[in-house]
């Protein structure tokens, strides 16, 4: 009876022992992983299409090349043809006069000679101008498919960044990740209202000025543009021309009327009475 006893408290303090090891290594494995996991997904995503993008100009050099050859064989083939038919209607022809007395021999021969380069002069000529315009219409379709094929490339690689940009916590990681996506789309005015934005976060103000009048240069109904423009003007104590691009903002998208009290860069606005005023208003009865 002390044996069985002995053994059950044995096997009791094992299984403790056990759980709280397997409680260790779970929250243990519980730690997110999943950032380095996305990150490698999105680089393999790209590495993917970059390799189909190579297979394709492949075989889009390939098959121009095999369209030119098989045109080029078919035309010569066809003169070929041409050619040795004339020569036997000639034949026929001047055997015929020879026996009439029409001509004599040489005129004959002159007159064939003369023909014949007329003739395979046209074809010729004939075949060159179509191969041109089959060779023209295959380089304008290759042009479009790789234009094709390099905006689709191109729109993964801005769509995987902003995804990388969702994803970073740091406003320096988030500024270099809008520079590469500037560097595809130069005229991409998200990324710049975006990045004025992360400039702002840092103290750059004046940089982020800078970006959003080239944002509303390229766009001037992009309503972020002037929202970012109006915190840049708001840090610096341009009030005037903060409240004017605030209400500008909102007469374009008046969902921004919402995240007023929110922003932190109006700080210097509160004891604006015109500030005040205009928070105070309804949407509807905004003025420009």
């Amino acid at each position: 009876m002390l044996r069985a006893l002995l053994v059950l408290s044995i096997c009791s303090l094992s299984f403790v022992s056990f759980a709280n090891t397997q409680d260790t290594l779970s929250n243990t494995i519980e730690t997110p992983l999943y950032k380095p996991l996305i990150e490698r997904y999105i680089l393999d995503e790209i590495k993917s299409l970059r390799q189909d993008n190579q297979r394709l100009k492949g075989e889009l050099a390939k098959q121009i090349a095999e369209a030119r050859l098989d045109s080029s064989d078919r035309a010569i083939q066809y003169t070929t043809s041409t050619v040795n038919n004339i020569f036997y209607i000639i034949t026929a022809a001047a055997s015929l006069l020879v026996l009439l007395g029409w001509r004599s021999l040489n005129d004959i021969k002159k007159s064939i000679k003369i023909d014949t380069a007329k003739k395979i002069q046209t074809l010729t000529g004939d075949y060159e101008k179509r191969l041109q315009q089959i060779e023209n219409k295959m380089v304008e379709r290759s042009k479009i498919i790789i234009n094709n094929q390099q905006e689709i490339s191109n729109t993964n690689s801005i769509h995987s960044l902003w995804m990388r940009a969702g994803l970073e916590k740091s406003e320096e990681d988030k500024i270099s990740i809008y520079d590469e996506i500037l560097e595809i789309n130069p005229n991409d005015i998200e990324a710049m209202t975006y990045k004025a934005d992360a400039l702002l976060e840092i103290g750059e103000v004046r940089w982020a000025l800078n970006l959003s009048n080239i944002a509303i240069e390229h766009d001037d109904e992009y309503s972020l543009a002037y929202w970012q423009r109006a915190c840049a003007y708001a840090q610096l104590d341009r009030q005037a021309e903060a409240i004017k691009d605030i209400q500008k903002a909102i007469s374009l998208s008046d969902t921004l009327n919402e995240e007023i009290l929110n922003e932190k860069h109006f700080d210097k606005l509160r004891n604006n009475e015109q500030f005040q005023a205009f928070v105070s208003k309804p949407v509807n009865e905004i003025v420009i």
